[in-house]
């Protein structure tokens, strides 16, 4: 049997990680014996503590692949967040909870739902097809929704995403909440990271119509904190917007305690975000209250006010 390539999107997060190692073990239960996990990018403070805490290895490193190779995607389905050579794979399966961005010559199994995290997806996944989910399996989920909701307080949130998280802290016998505030906290701290990898942490080019752009988003527990590198942030900022070339360069600040966020703006097209959100940049800067979700909250509005 051929080997199968399972990963999640570049600058992957935790539900793209735990989304390719819950991935690849139900399809290794379902026979797919060559199914194994990869990641396209490092692994931030947040996962690392989630991999740490249930003492699993992190998945091998992936920059491209061979034509011909067979590949699940989870968490994204956008060739420009993918693999190297994505356009010369077998895409088999694709599991995600993004708007659809890819096209194909050929049928393919895909599940997408409009739910707060893809592990939400694989939870019913492994139940439709009657797959055992160990403890280790359900923290992984578990991890996944708490990350990607913000502990179910993010707009994204679903009825299906509180119900699973509901479900799998039963086969974990523990306080779902107080493990999930210190694995959120744990992804705040960016004492370790240089301004460049801050900037590439969760960076996506989401083109706003005909404005290219990079929308990241870093979580923090004290927006001052961060605040205080807004110089040399700013910096970095102007060299990535001349490097690729964007319209519009966005950092979003999300205070994960008091659910606001705080945003540097840059580029030619920044008034977007002042037509978006009825606020006015002062020093390229502006508090986005009750702002918290990219996808929800973020990337639809700001594509309508560009």
């Amino acid at each position: 049997m051929a080997k199968t390539y399972v990963f999640g999107h570049k600058s992957p997060d935790t539900d793209t990680i735990t989304s390719s190692i819950v991935m690849a073990n139900l399809e290794r239960q379902l026979g797919n014996t060559e199914a194994k996990a990869y990641r396209l990018g490092n692994l931030n403070k947040e996962t690392q503590y989630v991999l740490d805490y249930l003492g699993i290895q992190a998945p091998e490193l992936l920059e491209t692949i061979e034509d011909d190779a067979n590949v699940i995607l989870v968490d994204h389905n956008s060739p420009k967040e993918s693999v190297e050579n994505l356009e010369n794979a077998n895409i088999q399966k694709i599991v995600d909870h993004h708007k659809v961005a890819f096209n194909t010559s050929y049928p393919l199994y895909v599940r997408i739902e409009p739910v707060g995290c893809t592990q939400t997806i694989l939870y019913k996944l492994y139940k439709e097809n009657n797959v055992e989910i160990t403890p280790k399996i359900a923290f992984l989920m578990l991890s996944a929704i708490i990350s990607d909701t913000l502990l179910l307080k993010s707009p994204t949130t679903t009825p299906e995403d509180i119900q699973t998280v509901e479900e799998l802290n039963e086969l974990i016998e523990e306080d779902y909440q107080e493990y999930g505030l210190e694995m959120l906290k744990a992804g705040t701290d960016l004492s370790t990271f240089t301004i460049p990898e801050i900037l590439k942490l969760d960076a996506k080019q989401i083109d706003l119509k005909d404005k290219k752009s990079i929308i990241n988003q870093v979580n923090t527990a004290s927006i001052d904190d961060v605040m205080q590198m807004k110089e040399e942030l700013e910096d970095e900022i102007q060299k990535i917007i001349k490097e690729e070339e964007l319209d519009l360069f966005m950092l979003l600040i999300t205070d994960i305690i008091n659910s606001n966020s705080q945003v540097i703006v840059l580029g030619e097209h920044a008034d977007i975000v002042e037509k978006a959100y009825d606020v006015k940049l002062e020093d390229n800067t502006a508090l986005l209250e009750d702002v918290v979700s990219r996808k929800k909250q973020v990337v639809p509005i700001m594509t309508e006010k560009a």
